[in-house]
């Protein structure tokens, strides 16, 4: 049996045949774009639950990395120490703060600043608290000791602030009410 072609010589017919032909190829343009999306999305959210889950580990990184400092070193303290690492650098964690960086606002906190009439710029001169980034996400400014010189004088002429000064010495900010909701709260 031979196969018969349909000849498409009505120009009312092939009109529809093109339509339709366009509205299929839109529909699998708008469809692949929409299965982009959901892969991006999911990344997305992954991304969050992991750097939420990290963020909330830290503390625990914290309290057995001073456990590994400051009590003896037994095996087990030393291979808890090195498996949480471990896992957590599986999951993209890393440390940062180093004596000697340079201080860079966006990443370190500074707890203290120190006059050096030599220094040219802020140097991180102690590590109190290490800070913690997820890929380009920071978890956590690392908490440092700063030595600098002293802060330049503001457009008002006077002098900046040292970080460390007495709080006495702070100007007075309003507080909160009971019924100012402007602060966050702690859930639970």
């Amino acid at each position: 049996m031979e196969k018969e072609q349909l000849q498409l010589t009505d120009p009312e017919l092939r009109r529809l045949l093109e339509e339709r032909t366009a509205d299929l190829q839109r529909v699998k343009a708008e469809y692949d774009n929409y299965r982009k999306q959901v892969r991006r999305d999911r990344m997305a959210v992954r991304e969050i639950a992991v750097a939420n889950v990290l963020r909330a580990l830290l503390p625990v990184l914290d309290t057995v990395d001073r456990a590994y400092e400051h009590e003896p070193t037994t095996p087990g303290l030393k291979e808890v120490t090195e498996t949480l690492r471990a896992q957590l650098g599986s999951l993209g964690l890393q440390s940062f703060g180093e004596e000697g960086d340079e201080f860079d606002p966006t990443c370190h906190e500074a707890v203290t600043h120190h006059v050096s009439p030599d220094a040219h710029r802020l140097c991180c001169t102690q590590i109190l608290c290490p800070g913690y980034r997820l890929g380009d996400r920071l978890l956590r400014a690392a908490h440092v000791e700063v030595t600098g010189p002293r802060p330049e004088r503001n457009h008002d002429g006077a002098e900046g602030h040292d970080i460390g000064e007495r709080d006495s010495e702070l100007p007075s900010r309003p507080r909160a009410g009971p019924g100012d909701h402007s602060r966050p709260r702690a859930l639970g």
